[in-house]
């Protein structure tokens, strides 16, 4: 109907014209006459043709997950290891893959979140002015789960520390601000970081009194994001996404000393983390 000649113009009719007529968005419009193609065999599934095929993709996830260690793992550490192995392929297409045979990992149920409260941006036009500090966690095969903790800068995203531990206490949680303290502002001493601005979430480390007693000390202004919005503390979110896919996902670490040694020596020698 869109390329229908009008009788008086003798110019077709369409897509946005027919839309406004209809009263459907043109998203629904090319969705259908999609579907209709694809009925008919007329048009196959969109993108690139990979040099893998489904069957060969699965042999490839099998074989990372035996030598896998632990007994489950997630598709975004099984699709770390494949891009490290030099398989390129799409989260998506390994989520599918795991879920259709059954290899995926246990997780608990996602909870049902009110509205996003974050408006705006949280980046900064000058490096030192706002920091962003949060935590994950690692399995570790003799001394089991450990905690990384890291802080990031708001303009450059350069991690400015990292830090691992066997515990997440709020005594930890602190180091990764003092190694950037000493590294930018060149000493650990009172007010010495005045200016400075810290995003972190509402965890009970960050929000423990001896934590902002520390930073206060410091001269540092705590930030806290709000709460059940991770977007406000998306600069230390992000980064310690990339930190998994590079280093967390895809190495294997026997003891917190070995984790802790190794996201140093990468952030000292490596100038950080990068893609």
């Amino acid at each position: 109907m869109s390329r229908a000649l009008s009788p008086p113009t003798a110019r077709p009719y369409g897509v946005v014209r027919l839309a406004q007529e209809w009263r459907i968005a043109r998203s629904t419009f090319y969705a259908g006459r999609a579907r209709r193609l694809r009925g008919a065999g007329l048009i196959g599934k969109r993108g690139p043709k990979t040099s893998l095929s489904d069957g060969d993709l699965l042999e490839a996830i099998q074989r990372v997950l035996a030598a896998s260690p632990f007994g489950a793992e997630g598709h975004r550490k099984v699709w770390a290891r494949l891009r490290f192995q030099g398989i390129r392929t799409s989260k998506e297409r390994v989520l599918r893959l795991m879920r259709e045979a059954r290899l995926l990992a246990p997780h608990r149920a996602k909870r049902v979140l009110g509205p996003r409260s974050h408006e705006g941006t949280i980046t900064t036009s000058l490096p030192d002015r706002m920091w962003g500090t949060d935590l994950t966690s690692v399995l570790t095969l003799e001394e089991g789960q450990a905690a990384v903790f890291v802080g990031v800068d708001h303009c450059t995203t350069e991690c400015v520390g990292v830090h691992a531990a066997a515990h997440a206490t709020r005594f930890e949680a602190l180091e990764p601000i003092r190694q950037g303290v000493r590294e930018r502002f060149g000493a650990f001493a009172a007010a010495v970081a005045s200016g400075l601005k810290l995003r972190h979430d509402h965890g009970s480390q960050y929000m423990s009194r001896h934590f902002q007693e520390e930073i206060r000390f410091l001269g540092i202004e705590s930030s806290p994001a709000f709460v059940r919005a991770p977007e406000g503390n998306g600069c230390a979110e992000r980064f310690i996404r990339t930190l998994k896919e590079q280093l967390l996902w895809v190495r294997t670490f026997r003891t917190v000393e070995e984790l802790r040694r190794l996201s140093l020596s990468m952030l000292k020698f490596g100038g950080g983390f990068g893609s």
